[in-house]
């Protein structure tokens, strides 16, 4: 696989000015006030990302993760290390970003495809199809200043993916469109995708980067603590970052080890309706309480269902412990389900222990009906 972004070394450095002089009236008067810190929001950052690779980007707010983007795109300079980049690159970074809020979309459309290097002609040709895709044909001709927030989402994406780049940098701005703008987004994504397209994600949801991305890497605090399989970025994200751990330190032993996940019929297979039991078994270090949260999945990556941690209390005592989930009335219909093990603490906010893919089940369903779950229709006729 041929490398398309390489960061190597990158930090990025920032002055920050503590009572800065806003007048040279305040500066003869008060000639010793104001004083100035650097701020390091990159330290050292590297990564390769190939050809056809979709990389998810996680981190708290303040990890670094948009001033990484916008070194890689190029709107920030690196204060050390270097950024290579082969191909064309389109970015969708913060919210109306290289917008001119006087100008029309129309003519914000032709000019972030001259700032891309288009020519006039080449725009012309895409035009219908940004326009198509964003669907704002109503809209197109009023100054940008007037859009909502998911207007401007909506083109910007739209220019973004129709430009035809062979790398795609997105920064989180997926999350302020409505749900179905988003859903059509990231099948523009998966297209991407089939076309072997290299992609850059930045996002909180860890749905998406499970969805949709080969690889996660994790920042906090400006350093690079997870870069890997996307379970195990996950894991780390979840029970390193979200679990309070100072920051930049090497990530710890979780508090609870999920250490396997059984069923107790020795079988993993339910029929559609039927109920399944499986057994975990923790281990904890100490005296722990907290609740317990299973995870189902598609193979595909999407989230069937969550259950509502409150409603699932442990008490663990130091030592190993055997819990017995039971799955009743499964309404899933055929296929192979993964299943994602977890302990949370009992406001949620903090992750004990997690196991991605803790284990499998499989769902067999006798009625021919399509889809992931079976919804019953009352069909009554007058």
């Amino acid at each position: 696989m041929s490398e398309v972004i390489a960061v190597d070394g990158v930090s990025k450095r920032f002055k920050i000015h503590h009572e800065r002089h806003n007048s040279l009236k305040e500066r003869i008067l008060h000639p010793g006030a104001g004083s100035t810190e650097l701020f390091e929001a990159l330290r050292d950052v590297s990564f390769s990302v190939g050809e056809g690779e979709t990389v998810g980007i996680l981190g708290h707010n303040g990890s670094g993760k948009s001033t990484l983007l916008k070194c890689v795109c190029g709107v920030l300079q690196p204060s050390a290390g270097q950024i290579r980049l082969r191909g064309s690159l389109a970015a969708l970074l913060e919210l109306g970003a290289g917008f001119q809020h006087e100008l029309s979309g129309r003519d914000n459309v032709y000019l972030y495809g001259s700032m891309l290097g288009f020519s006039r002609k080449r725009v012309d040709q895409i035009f219908d199809d940004i326009v198509d895709f964003s669907e704002l044909a109503h809209f197109i001709d009023t100054p940008v200043k007037f859009y909502s927030s998911g207007m401007y989402v909506r083109l910007a994406f739209a220019v973004a993916v129709n430009v035809d780049p062979d790398i795609l940098v997105v920064d989180e701005v997926l999350a302020v469109g409505d749900e179905r703008f988003q859903a059509k987004c990231i099948d523009r994504i998966r297209t991407f995708q089939r076309e072997g397209r290299t992609i850059l994600l930045v996002t909180h949801q860890a749905d998406t980067v499970k969805a949709i991305c080969d690889r996660a890497i994790v920042l906090d605090h400006g350093l690079k603590v997870a870069d890997g399989e996307v379970g195990e970025g996950l894991r780390i994200f979840r029970e390193h970052l979200l679990g309070g751990a100072a920051p930049g330190s090497t990530p710890s032993a979780p508090a609870v080890r999920i250490e396997a996940v059984s069923a107790p019929s020795g079988s993993f297979e339910v029929r559609h309706g039927g109920q399944l039991d499986l057994e975990v078994d923790l281990v904890s270090d100490q005296a722990v309480s907290g609740n317990l949260v299973i995870e189902v999945y598609t193979r595909s990556g999407l989230l069937v269902s969550r259950n509502d941690a409150q409603a699932a209390p442990v008490d663990l005592a130091p030592g190993a412990t055997r819990v017995t989930v039971g799955l009743s009335d499964v309404p899933l219909l055929d296929g192979v389900y993964d299943v994602n093990v977890g302990v949370v603490d009992p406001q949620g906010g903090t992750v004990l222990g997690w196991r991605e893919k803790a284990a499998a089940i499989q769902v067999i369903y006798d009625g021919r009906a399509g889809g992931v779950v079976a919804l019953d229709a009352a069909v009554t006729q007058w």
